[in-house]
């Protein structure tokens, strides 16, 4: 044990007391400069991949762009390959083959594709009073309220009978129009105003104006008719396309620098883009890992992980289950020395609203990524609760490659919680923990997230894909 002289308080300090160190003040001017040339691609992968669609194609358009090939359960592959395998258009998986056998196990990095937002009903277009109106279920926890009075625009797919795929995006071509939720004005808001806070706008009320022109002479639901009109002619489709479509309503604005500093992101799906992107950034600067190196993009996270594009379907298991066939390997082996990291956002301490965090057990903006050794709700519901022997090996590694991280946890004990995809990664018998950014503003329309968490985000991931020692 290393001598200590406890005569010198300051010494004291260095060697027994956590550093709580502000990035901005201690990273160096190239290293300052290197984070935020980081975050402009990633505010263009923003701008491209605001829905879980659009965001697992615009990961597949960098892996093949970073050598990744579709994966086929027939492939011979050897150290160094880059694969993918696309699920469903909804979730992605790619792998870089490692060195070692996968009898030694996988360096797992999950994050996942889908934000909250608001969706179409099937049977969404109708007319009222003169205007023309799409019904919406919003998607995931959000403050219903936020979403009234944005500018919204319209993202997803309508499949035709025949199975053509129409893609759609209306809103986010300068010249394009947007569409919006209205709200009552200050002056005609006694009642509303006496509602409780999660009905201040209701579920049935973030039905979205669409259109206020008539098909002059076309009698009844003649708005409803030039909305459907405009719709055909730029598209093809027709109403009851509606119930084979995926339609989903997200703000129509772009991710911008936030704060005067520039040090900030504010953007809509920071929550939980803001660790796909350097999940993805990590696993293409990956050459030729000890381990093979598996990153997964799952869908439905914000709605419970269910069906066969979220985590708790097979999909994920099933990947490593092939490589392990090819391999002639046991997949239980894998699995059981397989390590994991559950990349996701959590909330951040908000000097406005001090009350729900605990400040010495928050993680803050710019102070690095946030390992939380277990999520859940109350009473740690839910969670995995990461090992001891675990995280002892990510702190040296992350150490070693001078990566900024703090420990926190995601407001007070009894205030509230937030769950993650990382327990049904460790259902599958694989140490997991939860890293991810800090983040202000979380399932709002503008999330803000610091310039250089993002960047330790990569640098994190990038050391654990590159790791050579098991915990």
């Amino acid at each position: 044990m290393n001598q200590i002289d406890y005569t010198d308080n300051e010494e004291l300090k260095s060697r027994l007391m956590r550093r709580k160190d502000e990035l901005s003040e201690t990273l160096s001017e190239d290293e300052m400069r290197k984070a935020y040339d980081y975050c402009e691609p990633y505010k263009s992968f923003l701008n491209s991949a605001k829905t879980e669609r659009e965001t697992v194609e615009e990961a597949i358009r960098l892996a093949a762009d970073n050598g990744f090939i579709p994966y086929e359960p027939d492939m011979e592959l050897k150290a160094g390959d880059r694969v993918y395998l696309n699920n469903r258009g909804k979730a992605v998986i790619l792998a870089v083959i490692g060195t070692e056998s996968l009898s030694e196990g996988v360096s797992m990095v999950v994050a996942h594709s889908d934000s909250p937002r608001l969706d179409l009903k099937p049977n969404p277009l109708y007319e009222n009073n003169g205007l023309a109106y799409l019904d919406t279920h919003y998607y995931g926890g959000i403050k219903k309220y936020q979403w009234a009075a944005v500018p919204l625009a319209l993202h997803g797919v309508v499949i035709l009978k025949d199975g053509t795929t129409i893609n759609v995006t209306i809103g986010e071509d300068p010249a394009d129009p947007v569409l919006c939720v209205t709200d009552l004005p200050p002056h005609l808001s006694v009642l509303q105003m006496k509602r409780e806070a999660s009905e201040v706008i209701k579920g049935e009320e973030l039905d979205i104006l669409t259109g206020i022109n008539h098909i002059k002479g076309a009698g009844s639901d003649s708005v409803k008719l030039n909305v459907l009109k405009i719709l055909y002619e730029r598209y093809g489709i027709t109403e009851a396309d509606f119930v084979s479509a995926e339609l989903e309503a997200v703000p129509a604005y772009p991710a911008r620098d936030l704060g005067l500093d520039r040090g900030m992101i504010g953007a809509y799906g920071n929550d939980d883009r803001v660790c796909a992107f350097p999940t993805l950034t990590a696993l293409f600067s990956a050459k030729l890992p000890k381990y093979t190196a598996v990153a997964v993009l799952a869908d439905k996270e914000e709605v419970g992980s269910d069906g066969c594009t979220g985590a708790q379907s097979s999909f994920v298991k099933d990947f490593v289950s092939d490589l392990c066939e090819n391999a002639k390997c046991p997949v239980r082996q894998c699995l059981k020395k397989s390590l994991c990291i559950s990349a996701d956002v959590i909330t951040a301490f908000d000097p406005i609203f001090p009350e729900v965090g605990s400040v010495s057990n928050s993680t803050y903006l710019n102070r690095g990524v946030a390992i939380t050794k277990y999520r859940g709700l109350r009473g740690k519901a839910e969670t995995g609760d990461a090992s001891a022997e675990f995280l002892a090996m990510l702190r040296r590694i992350f150490d070693e490659n001078k990566v900024s991280w703090q420990p926190g946890e995601a407001g007070k004990v009894d205030v509230g919680g937030g769950k993650t995809l990382g327990r049904f990664i460790s259902n599958l018998n694989i140490d997991t923990v939860d890293i991810g950014v800090p983040l202000l503003s979380m399932h709002s329309p503008f999330e803000v997230v610091s310039k250089l968490d993002v960047y330790m985000a990569h640098k994190a991931f990038t050391s654990f894909f590159d790791r050579d020692c098991f915990c």
